[in-house]
């Protein structure tokens, strides 16, 4: 494989369920940087909780967040591109009022919610930052909102149709999210590539989720988790293993590393 750059995605693909990210995970990282491989995260989080990872691998690329939504600086964290989303929000907030669920907003400001749960404490704890709001999410003064998420601890297909021509959805099996439209990590990295000169049959792509399918359909080698869904599989060229074997550094070691190789052969 001629492969010039590989971006990952965090949770249940670099991450183990404790938030950690292994050894393994890191040399295999390591390596490939030292090969010349640009390593990129591409996540879903936004920058304050993707940040310690990044440093803690000692990356000096620039970190894709909330789905594409935003792209950070790697030193200073500067956002170098955001794009906002527009809803009708009357309308939204009404319709999630009568569900029995979390609403998360990321802004360009920092994070308001209705309440608060283990994932937004952990956010908070990583981060450093707490929500600059919990409540009735009427009543928030934010703007700029860069993702909608909407917890209702199971799939909510029907709900989140009624959002598909003001916003890009991405459905999980606990609910689901808003972006602009267009946007997508795949959208962040074709963005990325352009100003590396880089073509997208060069690039690696690795995850398990969702907001993945479109940047393991479209670079040259999509991987996909042995934990992601059959769906995820599908749109995959390679299967590596489960997030919790390593699967990020399998894949490394087996394809990419040219020391790893010769040794095999």
């Amino acid at each position: 494989m001629n492969v010039r750059a590989v971006f990952i995605d965090m949770d249940g693909t670099l991450l183990k369920a404790s938030n950690d990210i292994s050894h393994r995970n890191k040399e295999a990282i390591y390596k490939l940087i030292n090969q010349g491989v640009k390593v990129f995260l591409a996540t879903g989080r936004h920058y304050e909780v993707t940040a310690p990872y990044h440093k803690e691998i000692g990356l000096r690329t620039p970190m894709i967040c909330l789905n594409g939504a935003s792209i950070h600086e790697a030193n200073t964290g500067r956002a170098i591109h955001m794009k906002t989303v527009s809803l009708n929000e009357d309308r939204f907030h009404h319709l999630t009022s009568e569900q029995p669920c979390n609403v998360i907003i990321h802004t360009v400001n920092g994070l308001y919610c209705k309440k608060t749960d283990e994932e937004i404490d952990y956010w908070t704890k990583i981060g450093l930052i707490p929500p600059r709001y919990i409540g009735d999410l009427r009543l928030a003064n934010y703007q700029d909102v860069l993702k909608f998420s909407v917890r209702t601890g199971a799939p909510s297909p029907e709900l989140s149709a009624f959002f598909k021509q003001e916003a890009e959805v991405i459905n999980w099996n606990d609910g689901f999210e808003l972006l602009a439209p267009n946007v997508s990590k795949w959208s962040a990295i074709k963005r990325l590539l352009r100003e590396l000169r880089m073509s997208p049959t060069e690039v690696v792509t690795i995850g398990d989720g969702p907001n993945d399918i479109e940047m393991l359909r479209n670079a040259g080698t999509g991987v996909a988790m042995g934990n992601a869904s059959e769906e995820i599989k599908a749109a995959a060229d390679f299967v590596t293993a489960h997030h919790e074997q390593d699967g990020v550094a399998e894949f490394i070691e087996r394809y990419l590393l040219k020391s790893y190789n010769s040794m095999v052969i």
